[in-house]
């Protein structure tokens, strides 16, 4: 590989050896298209969509390191994780709307007013400039005070925005009668927190989604892989933590339930999302790269 960033990126993250010829056969192409975008949009925001465990992350630094490798570029990377309501505010929605709001992740958990004054900061600062990205402790469960936000030099490039609910539309409230994981049917047997879940994705998150310029889809096999994705970045993190952080993390049984908060909306994307990305790139059962769908070459479909 020519990049020595790239190898040693590839290296800290572990990743599979068969992960340098994803760079020439999926990620090289998806560069140019971005640098080509960047030409006729300024700062386009690119987003990248996949369930949990789909190697959203991951992809978004490789597509960073190329680009700025290539073409130097700057290129912030957003995760919608990081737009997290406080733990507080989480209380207040549990105590207001529905105990389950208490658990981040599905919408209505974001805090849309920042994530769209971030965008709207990182598309604005010249050089000289710099401006704050928001960061969440998921250890702690709560947001980081702003002193530990991370700091962008301008000018910004391109953004990517990855985030297992990106672009996500909002489901049919008929389809939201009868629930469909033994969480939706011992905890929210009457369908509010999900009601007022899909509510909060039909209007304030599609202000957001509007940001975007081009989507990146990681299609998963199925729901099915999710848990077990989860459970394998679980087990490498645990791996890099001490013991008293590494105890921390979700087991088994935790994990289990907990992806069940995303399981309708995740089976939602997986039927809808292909149809709206620029581009699709498929995932077998072993995690590995299968297909390159480019739809959209250039042209954006959300802004």
């Amino acid at each position: 590989m020519k990049d020595n960033n790239l190898s040693r990126l590839i290296k800290k993250l572990a990743l599979p050896k068969q992960y340098e010829s994803y760079l020439s056969l999926y990620f090289e192409p998806l560069v140019e298209i971005i640098h080509n975008l960047s030409l006729q949009i300024p700062v386009p925001v690119i987003a990248i969509n996949g369930s949990q465990g789909a190697g959203k992350t991951t992809a978004a630094m490789v597509l960073q390191e190329l680009l700025e490798s290539k073409y130097q570029y700057r290129v912030a990377i957003i995760s919608i994780d990081d737009f997290y309501h406080s733990k507080e505010k989480r209380r207040e929605l549990s105590e207001s709307l529905h105990p389950l709001f208490m658990t981040r992740g599905v919408p209505g958990t974001h805090d849309i007013d920042l994530a769209i004054e971030t965008f709207n900061q990182l598309k604005k600062i010249t050089n000289g400039e710099t401006a704050l990205i928001p960061r969440f402790d998921k250890f702690r469960d709560d947001r980081k005070s702003p002193e530990y936000w991370d700091k962008v030099a301008g000018p910004v490039s391109v953004i990517i925005f990855e985030g297992w609910c990106v672009a996500s539309t909002s489901m049919d409230p008929y389809s939201l009668d009868s629930p469909i994981n033994k969480l939706e049917r011992i905890e929210d047997n009457e369908g509010l927190w999900r009601k007022a879940s899909n509510q909060f994705l039909a209007q304030q998150y599609q202000l957001l989604f509007k940001q975007i310029d081009w989507l990146l889809m990681l299609k998963t096999p199925g729901f099915d892989m999710v848990f077990q994705w989860r459970l394998l970045q679980e087990q490498k993190l645990a791996k890099t933590l001490t013991t008293k952080s590494a105890g921390k993390l979700l087991d088994e049984q935790q994990l289990k339930r907990f992806i069940q908060h995303f399981q309708r909306l995740t089976e939602h994307n997986l039927l809808t999302i292909p149809t709206l990305a620029d581009a699709v790139i498929s995932l077998d059962e072993q995690h590995r790269m299968t297909q390159l769908e480019i739809k959209n070459p250039l042209s954006a479909t959300l802004s």
